[in-house]
């Protein structure tokens, strides 16, 4: 015979099945857009105290919004939809590794390179890439389960995005500090310029050699030097150099197809000196044309990754 227990006495709750929490944290959808949204607000509203005041504090605030905006949400977009199981951890680690040593092997090649060439382009090129698979491989290397072309993909383009961060604040400090002060327009354009094409520039490129690398990472961790990683380094390598050259290239084109010789001088310092209409014309189309050009050939040599990798497909 059973008793019911007297009223007030505590009953015993028999737990229910609980989900396993998940190896990622939880970041609600569309982050990447709250941040680009935000930023861009912040950015602008810097930008205009700093011209009313004519104040120079807010200068170092203005260059960084102004040069982590887009990496940064193009990483979190990344990390989103691709990269959740990869770890925060892994992606945030390549993204300061790429923005630390990609930055400081860059730095010291381009200081030798007092001279200019396609050919010496082509070398700084290479060195940069190489720098930032260094960085990747170094960001990697406590994490031996960390391999494929997706996670190639994702992380390569973190290293790659963290790098052109730093470079971008390095560009928008040398256009801002002349030697008439500081010029507050000119840093505003680097940065509106660097930011819309830093999605196509080194975070494409290390996407690339990044998925090439880790597609042929070895089980127990171990980074193999094959033949595909050190093409796909020398192919973005190649389209660093034309990206870095297409200003060049549209000077050249122009000057021979308006008949401009050695001695009508049509370029000062790489900027225009007095050009007709024509002129002005055909560059921009050059100029821009070519980058398009550039940057269609990285985005087609994603897709083509992407497209043979099975769960790059099967991510939301």
């Amino acid at each position: 015979m059973t008793h019911s227990p007297p009223p007030g006495t505590p009953r015993a709750r028999i737990p229910g099945p609980q989900q396993p929490p998940p190896p990622y944290p939880r970041i609600r959808a569309g982050l990447w857009r709250r941040c680009l949204g935000g930023g861009l607000a912040l950015w602008a509203l810097t930008a205009w105290v700093t011209y009313e005041t004519r104040d120079g504090t807010p200068l170092p605030t203005l260059i960084l919004l102004g040069s982590f905006l887009a990496p940064v949400a193009f990483v979190l977009w990344a990390y989103e939809r691709h990269g959740r199981d990869l770890g925060v951890s892994a992606i945030l680690g390549c993204f300061l590794a790429g923005a630390t040593l990609g930055v400081l092997g860059a730095s010291l090649t381009v200081s030798y390179l007092a001279h200019p060439s396609f050919g010496l382009s082509l070398g700084v090129a290479l060195i940069e890439e190489a720098a930032k698979l260094g960085a990747l491989v170094i960001a990697l290397r406590g994490q031996p389960g960390v391999r494929g072309t997706r996670a190639g993909l994702v992380l390569g383009a973190a290293v790659g995005f963290g790098f052109a961060a730093l470079e971008s604040a390095g560009y928008a400090f040398d256009a801002a500090v002349s030697t008439e002060g500081v010029t507050l327009r000119t840093l505003l354009e680097t940065e509106m310029l660097r930011g819309v094409l830093t999605p196509l520039g080194h975070g494409l490129w290390t996407a690339i050699a990044g998925a090439a690398l880790l597609s042929r990472r070895r089980p127990n961790g171990q980074f193999r030097l094959t033949a595909p990683a050190v093409g796909a380094c020398l192919g973005t390598s190649l389209l660093h150099t034309l990206w870095d050259a297409t200003h060049g290239i549209a000077i050249r084109a122009t000057a021979r197809l308006t008949g401009a010789g050695s001695n009508r001088p049509l370029f000062t310092h790489a900027y225009l000196a007095r050009p007709s209409a024509p002129q002005e014309h055909l560059f921009t189309l050059f100029s821009v044309g070519g980058l398009a050009l550039v940057a269609l050939a990285g985005v087609g040599w994603v897709r083509v990754l992407a497209r043979r990798n099975t769960s790059w497909r099967n991510t939301p």
